[in-house]
Parts: structure tokens; sequence; C-alpha cells
């Protein structure tokens, strides 16, 4: 079975996401935190722990249909509500879920998995549906999302047998695709080539059950926001789901695993960031599961005089938050942009390499997350690079080692000094910064471009914490180019504003900024492919974020086409190719994948600035009591978390982590 990577002393856990920097502001996954709303009842004999997990959610549930949607904001929900054939335990190990057991054949083709029995679908109001969950709903679930152009078909559409074919219309008859019910309680897929990480992919949501007879008669209604829009096999069922106001589950009291689910109710309430202080609050009251805590806060001394030993850091989590560059930017809604020629401007300086390196060396990201998370703890989570310097190993040495050794070889006048360990800041350098922007402006001048360039950034007016963190990237890249070059002009927008801006925009012309801190990527599955594929220029799943479409996913020319060129991407797609080719030895394949993150970063297509997670919270979740594990949405699942009485404190949650660490190591 697959298990994580450890990254020296510290375990890193991931969250699944495209996830706005609102969301990663104050939003608490039930692993940062929580505890009772007040109340307690027995979860054992002479046990006092509580029984309800209440949160708050900042962006809506907009979708149940699991198998659809890739946006966290949907799957942390949804994941409580439907089962897979495996999850994650507190250790990061795969375990058996709806399917009991699985064995490979010698080829490292065919999968067959044993479906648990008994296991109903319920409604919305836990009762019998009427139909068990069998292994013929693997093959509706993936049928399904084919018919609705699932945003995740990129997770699996190389992968099976004729699904490629069968997605492209090349074939019409889904029984020449690789995923097969031998029986009601076998499921099979078949492969193309050999996935040592393919197990990691069925704890992601396309490859979930639907039963084929509701999909019928829901039609496009199945997973509308609603309850009644899906059935349950999960440990909770929906009951309310209210746009900015509410979302609350109950436990499911037929669960087939129902000795895991610690609590009866969960309920996340909204919250626009406003008030950072009002989470603690929330807690102190009893009205909250657990607090995010701002130290740069006029209430942080309140936290500090109330629990003193009781302010814990949760682990650096698998996401890469980051800044994106729009190369090919279609909308001006909101900009500060007067001029066609502005925009003109602006526009090639983007595509500019020097320009970007510029911005890169001249973007105090130390400084940037010291607006969130304080002084003390900004180093915490400050990544350097796209793929975790410790997802997986070379020949036992970690893969961002090789990244560095191919990034300084790419280019020794700007990253020969340059180290990409976590924890600190790898690029800031105001006088590099300097001498890029003067290169890039030599250039950019001579081609009739005038100066300064000005960079519209949106922010979501509510969210304190994230308005102050895009004044702070504004003031030290201003102060590290001058404003005689470059000029940040932040756009202070309604939240909805904001997303549709950002977030939620649908394709890469839909995109309003020039530069973007509103994303971030954790991986769908255990291998580098998993975050290095979202630029590829032909599928790639985040060219929206670049103001890029997918070449093969848009019909007729690629309006993106000029971008793309201009920055170089194909060679960015011929590095892809080269390690996606490879599947026999897996030390090959991540070296080849390393030379494809070193472009990515000699390039600036992207700066990476930090992990989810690293925040400093209250809690009285226990400890590591979690599902963990890189990928998928399992690991986001309430289920298994113990909640306490007492505030957690720095001793127990150190103690906890040691017992964790060597239990992981001796599970090995």
């Amino acid at each position: 079975m697959q298990k994580k990577k450890e990254n020296g002393g510290v375990y890193m856990k991931v969250r699944k996401v495209l996830a706005t920097v609102l969301v990663s502001t104050f939003v608490l996954a039930a692993c940062s935190g929580g505890n009772g709303s007040g109340d307690s009842a027995g979860n054992g004999e002479g046990s006092t722990a509580p029984v309800a997990f209440n949160s708050v959610f900042a962006t809506d549930l907009e979708t149940l249909d699991y198998t659809v949607s890739q946006r966290k904001t949907n799957s942390d929900h949804f994941t409580n509500f439907v089962d897979g054939l495996l999850e994650n335990d507190s250790l990061g190990n795969l375990v058996p879920s709806l399917a009991e057991s699985w064995e490979v054949s010698e080829d490292g083709l065919t999968y067959t998995y044993k479906i648990r029995e008994g296991v109903q679908w319920l409604d919305s109001e836990g009762n019998e549906y009427g139909a068990e969950v069998t292994a013929h709903d693997w093959v509706t679930g993936v049928k399904h999302a084919v018919d609705k152009k699932s945003e995740t078909l990129y997770i699996i559409a190389n992968s099976i047998v004729g699904l490629s074919d069968y997605i492209e219309g090349k074939t019409s008859d889904f029984e020449t695709v690789g995923v097969k019910a031998i029986d009601d309680y076998t499921l099979e897929y078949t492969l193309n080539q050999p996935e040592s990480f393919w197990n990691s992919k069925t704890t992601y949501g396309i490859l979930y059950p639907i039963n084929a007879e509701f999909l019928e008669s829901k039609g496009d209604a199945f997973g509308q926001p609603s309850p009644d829009s899906i059935l349950y096999n999960g440990a909770y069922i929906l009951k309310n789901n209210t746009a900015k106001s509410v979302i609350e589950y109950e436990k499911n009291e037929d669960y087939w695993d129902a000795e895991n689910v610690n609590y009866d109710t969960v309920k996340w309430t909204y919250n626009d960031g406003s008030d950072p202080d009002g989470l603690f609050k929330a807690f102190e009251e009893g009205t909250l599961s657990a607090a995010r805590v701002y130290p740069n806060s006029p209430g942080y001394k309140d936290v500090l005089a109330a629990y003193p030993d009781g302010v814990t850091w949760s682990l650096p989590g698998g996401a890469t938050f980051n800044v994106t560059f729009n190369f090919n930017r279609g909308t001006f809604d909101a900009t500060s942009k007067t001029t066609d020629v502005e925009k003109a401007d602006t526009q090639a300086a983007i595509r500019n390499r020097d320009f970007r390196l510029a911005i890169l060396f001249g973007f105090d990201t130390r400084s940037y997350r010291a607006q969130n998370v304080g002084d003390e703890g900004a180093d915490n989570s400050l990544r350097n690079t796209l793929v975790p310097t410790q997802f997986v190993t070379i020949e036992g040495k970690p893969f961002g080692d090789s990244v560095q050794t191919n990034l300084q070889a790419l280019d020794t006048e700007a990253f020969g000094d340059v180290v990409l360990a976590e924890g600190q800041d790898g690029y800031f350098n105001p006088e590099k910064a300097k001498q890029y922007i003067e290169k890039a402006r030599a250039t950019l001048e001579a081609e009739g471009v005038t100066f300064p360039i000005h960079l519209d950034i949106p922010v979501n007016a509510k969210a304190e914490v994230s308005v102050n963190q895009v004044k702070s990237l504004k003031s030290t890249i201003e102060s590290s180019l001058g404003t005689d070059n470059v000029v940040v002009d932040i756009q202070m927008l309604s939240e909805d504003q904001y997303l549709q801006a950002t977030y939620q925009a649908t394709t890469g012309a839909a995109g309003d900024f020039d530069i973007s801190n509103a994303s971030g990527w954790g991986p769908d599955y255990v291998d580098p492919s998993t975050y290095l594929n979202i630029y590829d220029s032909r599928t790639g799943d985040m060219l929206k974020t670049l103001g890029l479409e997918g070449s093969a996913l848009v019909e007729g020319e690629d309006p993106s086409k000029e971008a793309k060129e201009a920055i170089g991407l194909a060679e960015y797609d011929a590095l892809l190719d080269k390690a996606y080719a490879i599947f026999e030895n897996t030390d090959e394949r991540y070296a080849a994948y390393a030379e494809a993150e070193a472009w990515l970063l000699n390039n600036v297509i992207q700066i990476p600035v930090n992990s989810n997670e690293g925040l400093p919270r209250v809690t009285k979740v226990v400890p590591f009591t979690k599902p963990d594990g890189w990928a998928g949405i399992a690991a986001n699942k309430l289920k298994y978390v113990e909640l306490q009485d007492e505030i957690v404190t720095v001793d127990q949650f150190d103690e906890a982590h040691e017992k964790w660490l060597a239990d992981r190591e001796a599970a090995k």
C-alpha cells in the first residue's frame, strides 16, 4: 500500500485544493482542530467528549457531483457523504473502505477490487433507497463523469484502457473502456500502462460510485447543491445547505463503519473574513469547533491570556499557493488602466522573462506570509517549488534536490545561489531584482513599451488578512523595483466580484487580473505529474489561472496560442511527455519530472509562495486522529477525528506528533 514520504522531522499533510487565499486564511478543516458546540455526550463509557463539530466556510457549496467537481470548497463536504474504494488512515496508509481487498496483476495493468457486501444506498432522510452499493456503481460513476465533462477527467483519461478514445468520441461503446463489473462485488480496472500510484487515485471523487437508477431519475438535477440530489453511503448525510449562511450534516446511523464516526452533527457557518478575531470569540462561546488565531490582530493578546500554552500550529500541507501572471488578459472590468496602450504594455512586460524574474526576486514572500500568521510563523509553510520538495524521492533523496540542481544548471546567474528548501524564502533578493528590471526595461522600451508597468491585483475587500497580504506584496515589489518601473494597483472588490475575476473564472479570458494570488493546487494522486500537468499547454487544468486555454480543449484555433509561444510552453510540454512515457523505473520518471519543474521555475510561469496549513489555532481535536494522505479527498474526511473536552496544549500536540512519527516509521 502507498505510504507518504517523511519531510525530515515534519510530516506534511495534504489538502487537495484548488482553493482561494480567502479560504486558506481562516477556514479550518478538521485536522486543524475542533471541539464541541458545548454539548457533550458519551462516546464510550465515562466519556464526556463533544459530539458536535462546528466550523466555518468562506465559499458556498456549489455542487454535490463528486465525480465532476475538482474544487476543495465542494469536496471538503461531499467526501463526508460518499465513500470510495480506499481511504486514508491516520498514518498515511491507504486502507480498505468499500473495497474490502484488492489484487494487482503481475504486469501491473489490472486492478481487481472486492466490494464490501451489504452496504446500502440511503436517501437524504436516511432511508434505504432499496439498492446495495455494487461494482456496477463504479462503472456508472466513470461514464457519468465523461458525460458531464468532469473537471477531473485528466486524472484517469490516459490511465484506463479505451477511456481517452471514448472521451474524444473515437468510440461510442462504453464496453470498450477498461472499467468492468465482473459481478456485483468484483470491480476491475485495466490500465494502459503500469501506475504504481493508481490506488492513490481511487481516493478522488471521479472514481466514486453512483447508483444508475437514481442517476437516471434525477437527470440534470443530480449533484445540485441540495441534500436530495445524491444518495449517501458515507459517514454523514447533508441536511441543510443555505448559501452564505449554513451547511449542516447529521451522522449516518446506518454507516457501515459507524464506530469510527465520533460526533453526531456537523455545522459550517458562513464567514466572510471581515472579523478575524471573531473566530476566537466564537470558540470561547462554544459556537465554533476550532479557531484560527491571528498573531497580528488586536485580539491575539486575549488568546494568549486565556490559553498561554494552547496555541498550536498545524503542519504544512501538500497544496501549494502561488502568485500567477495573466499572459493573455481578456477582461478589464477591475482595472486602473485607462487606455489600450497601457493594457498592451503590461501584457508585453508580463510575457518578458526578465520582467518576471524581477517580480520573483523583488517579492518578499516572508513578509507577505507574516500578514497571515505573524512573524513567529512566517517561515513555517514557505515553499519555493510547485511540487513539495519531499513529495517523492529520487534514489533516496528528496525530489526537490534534483529540481534545485537542474534549476541552477539552467541559469547559474539567476539561480546559482538559490536554495529551494522549504521553510524559507529562496528567491527574495532586491539587488538581483533591480538587475533584471533594468534588463527587461531596456528590451521592452526598445519595443516601444512605456514605463512604469501597472499590474492589477484583485482582492476581496472584506477579507482583512487577504487585503494586508496584497498590500505587503505591493509594498515589497514597488520598493525592490521602484515605482518608476512597476506599480501594483490593488483592485478592492466584493467577494462575488473577486471570485468571478479569479477563482471562479471558467476560462482564461474571464480572468480579470494581471497578477493574482487567488489559486493553489494540491495532488490528486502520488506522482509529480499531478502537480506539473496543470500547466500542460494542451490540456492543463490550471491554464485558466494564467489567462490561457488548453489547445486540445477548445474548438477551432487556440485564442492563447500567441501567448503560449511567447513564453515557450511547447518546451515544457516536451519535458512532460518525456517524463510521462517512463513507467518502469520510478527514479528515472521522477528525475524527468524534476527537469520539468526546473523549467517551470526558470521561466517564472508562476511564483510558489506557501503551502496550505502551517497555521496557528486553538483546538479540541485530539491530535493526529484525522485521516492523513498526500492525495485525493479521502484524507479530508471528518471520520476518525476524535474530540476532547479540554483544549489541546503545546505539550500534548508535541508528544502526539512524536508518537505519530514513530508509529508511521514502524508501519513502513
